[in-house]
């Protein structure tokens, strides 16, 4: 029986739901201490039910690395065509892991520790999207170094020490939820920065 619009929406939003509670759960217990049936209960559902909008738990784990990594993708090229200053680009990049850092705390976790996870041929094609990233946003530090802007450094060193930077932040909310985190990029950045910049 084929769904109706209404229908499809909701479960649309029932997936989405399941993807949020999973990421949670992976990012408190691990992906490997989670059960299905931990997910249903999270979620309301019998834990049967849960097939009727996810094949597995290696389906969930794929589907919240991947849209965290996609997301990051698609940012890092659209900051790459941007007019301005590499610096500008660096900026931007910085901000952006600040943003997702402070909002989309749940798939981060899982985007930094439990994609080891993920079953082949997912996790070679997922290694492959953050080496990609990690070349995109190396070449954009060594390009703001050549344009005089970026101090002169190791460019490997400055984005593990800029990604480093940034990841505290994903306990520190997760302990503070109440905190406001409309203003954090922006401090966080401004912080980051400097370090990167050049001394005049």
């Amino acid at each position: 029986m084929a769904l109706t619009s209404d229908q499809s929406g909701q479960s649309s939003e029932k997936r989405e739901e399941i993807l949020k509670a999973a990421a949670r759960l992976f990012r408190d217990r691990g992906y490997s201490a989670t059960s299905m049936r931990d997910l249903a209960k999270e979620v309301k559902l019998k834990a049967s039910s849960l097939y009727n909008h996810i094949d597995s738990k290696e389906d969930i784990l794929q589907a919240i690395c991947f849209s965290t990594a996609n997301k990051f993708m698609t940012a890092i090229q659209r900051i790459e065509k941007q007019s301005g200053s590499y610096l500008d680009k660096v900026k931007a990049l910085v901000n952006l892991h600040a943003e997702i850092a402070a909002i989309d705390l749940t798939s981060i976790a899982s985007l930094n520790d439990e994609w080891r996870h993920l079953p082949e041929p997912y996790l070679s094609q997922f290694l492959y999207l953050r080496r990609d990233y990690e070349r995109r946003f190396v070449a954009i530090l060594q390009k703001g170094m050549e344009e005089g802007n970026i101090r002169q450094v190791d460019p490997q060193v400055l984005f593990y020490t800029i990604l480093s930077s940034v990841r505290w932040l994903y306990d520190w909310r997760h302990k503070h939820p109440q905190t406001q985190s409309k203003a954090l990029p922006e401090q966080i950045t401004s912080i980051l920065l400097e370090g990167v910049l050049k001394n005049t």
